[in-house]
């Protein structure tokens, strides 16, 4: 897939049908995020993958907004160096890439920051030097995907041209 076709159709998606993902898909997520780039190419974050359908409920139970993530597939529980003050952003990147990744294999996926710490930290034996970040699950939809509208702002209410108040005319950009 295109990779502006891919960003311009992916939705974030919190209902998995039953369907297996593959496991070279599975390893396509994490080469994606281990491919993207990181502040000052420190390169701090690390990834659990979790598949095991018992440990899929444990990850839902360890939240505290993606109950939903139960019915993933698999997840992917992202660690950052909480004492880097661009991990969250290098976080983010991660994230963004692992489900283009996914998306252009037709798989879907939504993210979740509600992590009831402790629990997450015991029940998956995260160090406490890293920081467990955010959690992504992944499968495949429940019912299509492809042709959906997302709902975004236009252009011209979130870009500007030079300064913040300028309209963007396309005629202009060159």
């Amino acid at each position: 897939m295109d990779a502006y076709e891919c960003i311009a159709t992916k939705l974030d998606v919190r209902e998995f049908g039953p369907k297996k993902v593959p496991a070279e898909v599975k390893l396509k997520v994490l080469e994606a995020a281990r491919l993207t780039g990181s502040g000052v190419n420190r390169q701090h974050w690390k990834f659990i993958l979790v598949q095991d359908k018992d440990n899929i409920r444990t990850l839902a139970a360890d939240s505290t907004s993606g109950s939903w993530v139960g019915k993933a597939d698999f997840a992917v529980i992202v660690l950052t160096d909480p004492k880097l003050g661009f991990a969250k952003i290098d976080a983010g990147r991660a994230t963004q890439d692992m489900q283009l990744a996914a998306w252009n294999y037709g798989v879907v996926s939504g993210i979740y920051t509600g992590i009831a710490h402790e629990r997450l930290r015991n029940d998956f034996a995260i160090p406490l030097t890293l920081e467990p970040t955010l959690v992504v699950g992944f499968g495949y939809p429940t019912r299509t995907t492809t042709g959906k509208k997302k709902n975004r702002k236009p252009l011209s209410e979130v870009a500007y041209l030079e300064k913040f108040g300028n309209a963007i005319d396309p005629k202009k950009l060159g």
